[in-house]
């Protein structure tokens, strides 16, 4: 069993620092590169690790704990495509990634914050979308998908009133569908209903230097 050192080696501490994302992560100008954003305990990170070899997978979590286990699923699979973030999103989005940078930023089964008093802690939000549409390149796709309707409601109603994404068709994650993350399995276990949301980014809006 590896022990916890060398286990951190692989996982970048970039939450309370500043730090450039070259300085961590380089990024080729060639490569594909998908962002599971919010990746909980990994399942859907391993299977594109595992499935698209060739392609660069960017796994981020604000848990260290589920960070671990992230790469305890992939080493499993002998993928080394997938490089491994703790660290708060809206850090990564606004600030830490280049513009420009993601093919894909998948969001999947995000906490809901069902209850009216704690909305302001849901990660979609207005504010949330210029810098989902800054990473993406231009005509990259944004995946989303909860088992919660109301949740979905509100987040396509922010989405295609942003004026930033449009909608795209399922071809966009027709790949990545029979991919599920715990949490998907654990709501379609129980009877309900995970829908997925694909939207294309629009013409940039923001240019700014890295």
């Amino acid at each position: 069993m590896e022990n916890f050192e060398k286990t951190l080696e692989e996982i970048h501490i970039l939450t309370d620092r500043y730090v450039l994302f070259s300085e961590v992560c380089a990024l080729p100008p060639d490569a594909e590169v998908e962002l599971d954003l919010g990746c909980g305990k990994g399942g859907f990170t391993a299977a594109m690790a595992e499935a698209f070899p060739d392609r660069l997978i960017l796994a981020a979590d604000i848990m260290l704990g589920r960070m671990r286990k992230v790469r305890k699923k992939v080493v499993r699979k002998e993928a080394s495509n997938v490089r491994y973030l703790r660290v708060d999103a809206r850090y990564l989005m606004g600030i830490c990634l280049p513009d420009r940078s993601i093919d894909r930023v998948h969001i999947l089964c995000p906490d809901p914050w069902p209850k009216l008093r704690h909305r302001g802690h849901r990660l979609l939000c207005s504010d949330f979308l210029m810098p989902v549409n800054r990473v993406l390149k231009e005509g990259g796709i944004f995946h989303f998908a909860t088992d919660d309707p109301e949740y979905m409601g509100a987040v396509v109603k922010l989405v295609e009133e942003s004026g930033l994404f449009e909608r795209a068709g399922p071809e966009a994650i027709a790949d990545v569908a029979g991919f599920k993350t715990e949490f998907e399995r654990d709501w379609l276990a129980e009877g309900k209903e995970v829908p997925h949301i694909a939207w294309r980014a629009l013409k940039p809006v923001f240019t700014g230097a890295h």
